[in-house]
């Protein structure tokens, strides 16, 4: 069987994994797709990649565990390093998108307002935004996911709401957690929010465009 070594740099970076295969990897897993799309994106094989991974989560393993290095296996070492950094700035970034969205106050439409104060004569400008409301929704899919034992599909929940039956079910009795969860969902869409205040001393004004 030969022996023979992959061609290398005059850096001794290995031909195939070089400076802008790396850097393509790491633009492309920072924007959180999958590990294979992004060894596409980079123009190597999904198996080629999980080999150098592999390499590299070995020796950085083996460095923390204070036994000797490898010099050889530094770009490995480097990659494995950086793509865990990529992807965990990518979850960052879409734990916080998750987040607004669960918290609501996203604008989405600013509008602005000229017009003339009949009392003073000034030319008054209005600013109103339209901001999206909570959505209960995002808090579910992040429970779902982080804490799948309590909140996942397949967890076994005891679910008390008020105007369901409030009967418990016995150890033979079979539960419907597909029919109990669109019962769930239509009571959280059934909460009726009041409307707002309505504004009084409203004068009429003259709106004016410019």
């Amino acid at each position: 069987m030969s022996n023979r070594r992959k061609p290398r740099r005059s850096n001794g970076r290995p031909t195939l994994l070089s400076e802008e295969v790396e850097g393509r990897i790491i633009a492309a897993t920072r924007t959180g797709i999958a590990v294979e799309l992004a060894a596409e994106a980079a123009g190597i094989s999904s198996a080629t990649y999980h080999r150098w991974m592999a390499r590299g989560r070995a020796e950085a393993a083996t460095r923390e565990d204070g036994q000797p290095s490898n010099r050889d296996e530094d770009p490995y070492v480097e990659l494995f390093e950086r793509v865990r950094a990529a992807r965990a700035m990518a979850a960052a970034r879409a734990m916080a998108n998750i987040r607004r969205v669960a918290d609501g106050g996203i604008t989405t439409k600013v509008t602005t307002r000229k017009f003339r104060d009949p009392e003073t004569g000034q030319i008054v400008e209005e600013i109103t935004e339209d901001r999206t409301a909570p959505d209960w929704r995002a808090d579910a899919w992040y429970l779902e996911r982080q804490h799948r034992n309590h909140y996942g599909k397949d967890a076994a929940l005891a679910i008390e709401i008020t105007g369901l039956d409030s009967a418990a079910p016995s150890e033979n009795d079979h539960v419907d957690l597909g029919a109990l969860a669109e019962r769930l969902n239509q009571t959280l869409f059934a909460v009726q929010y009041p409307d707002p205040p309505e504004l009084e001393g409203v004068v009429d004004v003259e709106v004016i465009d410019e």
